[in-house]
């Protein structure tokens, strides 16, 4: 479906996967903010905030919501009818709501000009094939469907067809655009180091969860949080950026940058760098997302360039966090490998989360698992593959953390 023109405006369609989250709400402010830029054809969440999610989609007027389950339909049903009353909308028709393990996939599919993939976990992986196949843009929050899906995604897509979210990403997006691949010389990507930055691994040994939760910077959900104060997730990234730039794991370079201004850089082969900066807002790389290739006006607040600051950036220490250089090894080894990190990774977190295993131990199980696994080859990888990889990672990690 192409952009309609009303008014000399082209008003983009878009679905929402995961509309509840940190990533959806915040889309959704995004397009509040212009709405005549914008129209929201449905939306997908697990069902967990039904009055969150009755309330998005009576104000953005949309035709379809999805959620995980019969229950989630229920309570979603109810919400409706109640947000329709209390909004004086009582007998207007309402959306309609479909359930299901499917139900983002079957959203993903349907005929619009872009689709916001920001479900968390591998689950996003049919919904990214689905919006691919389509033939819609994919804004790309999602990223454990390219890490455990990367050859099967690299396949489906066209150039051009996927628009990265994550900051960083977004941030190597837009400092590439006009360049040739032959001109880079590696990218670098920006960490905050989280709550623990600066601290040996021996200083680590004890953090609680409620202290790993208190990222400095990023207001996440909870896996992504722990990720972040491990590293875990700038491995992950790492990941992700040789897989959407085609960049080898020797050219791709992590520094910490407390100030979490630059969001990333890139640097060529004539010695110039680029970096893209901005304050730390997820709006801005949303908006982008969702207006490509146009920028949507006041969509987050600039810098404020007449206030003196100061800049850092520093190496990453690998014996304190090891996961970075843990994550490269998983993604030169290709397959099915990344798939089972990821997937090790969720249970370990909830296994820590639960009180049952370290901090440092998150990693060292990773690391475990990753060893034993005969992994597939990029050439072999299917969607069955990936399932039993996840299914035998998960299984592992559980036994190693001894939540099995």
């Amino acid at each position: 479906m192409s952009a309609v023109t009303t008014n000399n405006t082209e008003v983009s369609s878009v679905v929402i996967l995961g509309s509840t989250g940190s990533i959806g709400t915040q889309a959704i402010d995004v397009i509040r903010r212009a709405p005549d830029r914008f129209r929201v054809r449905a939306l997908s969440a697990g069902g967990g905030n039904p009055l969150l999610l009755a309330r998005q989609a009576l104000e953005l007027g949309v035709e379809t919501v999805a959620v995980a389950t019969s229950a989630a339909k229920a309570g979603l049903s109810d919400a409706l009818k109640a947000e329709a009353d209390a909004l004086g909308r009582s007998g207007s028709p309402l959306p309609e709501i479909i359930c299901g393990p499917d139900a983002s996939t079957q959203l993903a599919s349907l005929p619009c000009d872009s689709v916001l993939n920001g479900i968390t976990g591998s689950v996003g992986l049919d919904p990214t094939l689905a919006a691919l196949d389509a033939g819609s843009r994919l804004i790309l929050a999602n990223k454990e469907s390219l890490i455990v899906g990367g050859p099967l995604v690299k396949k489906r897509a066209k150039p051009g067809q996927i628009i990265p979210v994550d900051s960083e990403h977004s941030a190597l997006f837009q400092c590439l655009q006009g360049d040739k691949s032959e001109a880079v010389r590696k990218l670098v990507l920006t960490a905050s180091g989280g709550p623990f930055r600066g601290r040996t691994r021996a200083e680590m040994a004890d953090v609680t969860p409620k202290e790993a939760l208190a990222h400095p910077v990023w207001d996440m959900g909870p896996v992504n949080t722990i990720n972040s104060a491990n590293l875990v997730n700038k491995g992950l990234e790492a990941i992700e950026a040789h897989l959407l730039f085609d960049v080898p794991f020797d050219r791709i370079e992590v520094v910490i940058h407390p100030q979490v201004m630059v969001h990333s850089m890139v640097e060529f082969i004539d010695g110039s760098t680029l970096a893209q900066v901005s304050p730390p807002d997820m709006r801005l790389p949303l908006s982008l997302g969702l207006g490509w290739p146009d920028r949507v006006p006041d969509a987050a607040p600039g810098c404020d360039w007449t206030q003196a600051s100061t800049w850092e950036f520093h190496p990453v220490d690998d014996d304190a966090f090891p996961a970075v250089r843990l994550a490269c090894e998983v993604g030169e080894a290709g397959g099915t490998m990344p798939a089972v990190f990821n997937a090790a990774n969720e249970e370990c977190v909830a296994a820590f989360s639960a009180g049952q295993l370290s901090f440092n131990g998150i990693v060292d199980i990773l690391a475990r698992v990753v060893e034993e696994h005969d992994h597939v080859g990029n050439d072999e990888v299917t969607l069955e593959a990936i399932a039993g990889a996840e299914q035998w990672a998960r299984s592992r990690a559980k036994e190693l953390t001894g939540l099995l």
